[in-house]
């Protein structure tokens, strides 16, 4: 995704929302202006000279006001409507001039703020703002012949009255424009940079996304790097049991018997690993470019993990519960990368960990590993994070469940529950 910046961005159109809200505003304030317009009138504080007659005041301040509520679908026109309709209303001598000028500034700060086009919204502002000024100048010029000579009768100040009256118009003018021109840029940029920052959270988005499946790919293929490992041992103990009983067949039938049940067992439990293996690999299409296999390693060496941890300074104990029995190798190893992994969490990110608890149990059906620790999290859990990522895809990949959090006492725990294989009844 590109990222369109400076002059070549493009801000969007408004949205339903925003134009039903200026609708309501330029309505608002064509009302207020109309109430003004019967304010000045009530005052007879015309200061623009004899102004036009009632129906033309009320055009003029209909004509300058009411298009603010298209101000942001179509600013240019708008710009351009109200800044002609505001010179001839002022030219006519129209008595409103408080609403009038608001929508001027509005317009001409819109015109900045949602211009699409920013070098023909450049051009306009200061065209706009340019005939302004030549019409203050032409307005001074055509005026300052009629002012009376008792106007300045109370004048006090070392410049002279006139000079003073037309350099208090000009400055005030010149920032009436000044920051409906500075606004509207301001308003631009704050919106250009908005688009920027929501392109750039999308393509950490992305970027992130893409991390996550990578570290998926990856984890399923050293998983299934390690199930290949499993059956490649399970078939050679099968072909050498095969061959034994090939020549005691008719010397030893009990001990053909004997190797053909191991047999029989074995294929059985190569059939059940080649059929997770075969899953791992469906899942994804994984691709194992650069992705070191893992090196075998199995429940009896989660005791080894316990000592590092030790080593590192932690108060860590190693429970065993309940009757180990044989696993496969794969549930073996799957168990043990759990413990490993929430024992590294344990080490990297639980600040103030001083007591590891890693427990074991061997039940029914199942094995559990649990592993606590009474640190505290140095950032929020991410569900995203690699570490978590590979031990969910292990568990799943034997059917088991995984939780992970903080515990209710403080600290945290991971727990992994693995379905332990039925063993199935041999024929007598």
């Amino acid at each position: 995704m590109n990222t369109e910046t400076g002059d070549d961005w493009r801000r969007p159109g408004p949205t339903p929302e925003q134009r039903r809200f200026d609708v309501y505003a330029g309505l608002a304030a064509t009302v207020l202006a109309l109430f003004s317009l019967t304010l000045a009138r009530s005052t007879g504080a015309f200061l623009l000279g004899p102004p036009p007659s009632g129906p033309e005041q009320v055009f003029w301040t209909v004509a300058v006001t009411l298009p603010l509520i298209w101000r942001r679908r179509f600013p240019a026109t708008v710009t351009l409507v109200i800044s002609a309709a505001f010179i001839a209303a002022q030219a006519r001598s129209a008595p409103e001039t408080q609403l009038s000028g608001w929508a001027l500034f509005a317009a001409i700060y819109t015109l900045g703020a949602w211009g699409r086009d920013r070098r023909l919204s450049r051009r306009l502002r200061m065209g706009v703002i340019a005939t302004m000024f030549v019409w203050l100048g032409v307005y001074y010029a055509t005026t300052i012949g009629s002012i009376p000579p008792d106007a300045f009768a109370r004048a006090v100040g070392p410049v002279p009255p006139v000079l003073a009256a037309i350099v208090s118009g000009v400055l005030v003018n010149g920032l009436y424009f000044g920051f409906a021109y500075f606004f509207g840029e301001t308003a631009w940029l704050a919106a250009r940079r908005q688009h920027e920052l929501a392109d750039q959270a999308e393509q950490l988005r992305r970027s992130q996304a893409e991390v996550r499946e990578h570290a998926v790919v990856g984890e399923r293929v050293r998983i299934a790097r390690e199930l290949h490992d499993v059956v490649a041992h399970h078939v050679s103990v099968m072909g050498v049991q095969a061959s034994a009983a090939r020549r005691v067949l008719d010397k030893d039938p009990v001990k053909a018997r004997t190797a053909l049940g191991a047999i029989e067992e074995t294929a059985r439990t190569a059939v059940d690993e080649l059929r997770r293996m075969l899953g791992v690999l469906r899942a994804r299409d994984a691709r194992p470019d650069g992705v070191e296999p893992a090196g075998p390693a199995g429940i009896d060496q989660v005791a080894a993990v316990v000592e590092r941890a030790r080593e590192a300074g932690l108060r860590a104990t190693l429970g065993v519960y309940g009757d180990p029995v044989p696993l496969p190798d794969s549930v073996s190893q799957a168990a043990y990368r759990v413990a490993q992994e929430a024992v590294t969490n344990t080490l990297k990110h639980a600040t103030g960990a001083t007591v590891l608890d890693v427990r074991i149990r061997y039940l029914a059906h199942e094995v559990e590993v649990d592993v606590t620790d009474d640190g505290r999290a140095t950032r929020p859990a991410n569900a995203d994070g690699l570490g978590l990522i590979g031990m969910r895809e292990r568990v799943a990949t034997h059917g088991g469940a995984l939780e992970v959090g903080p515990r209710a006492g403080g600290g945290w725990r991971a727990r992994a529950r693995l379905p332990l294989p039925v063993p199935a009844e041999r024929p007598a």
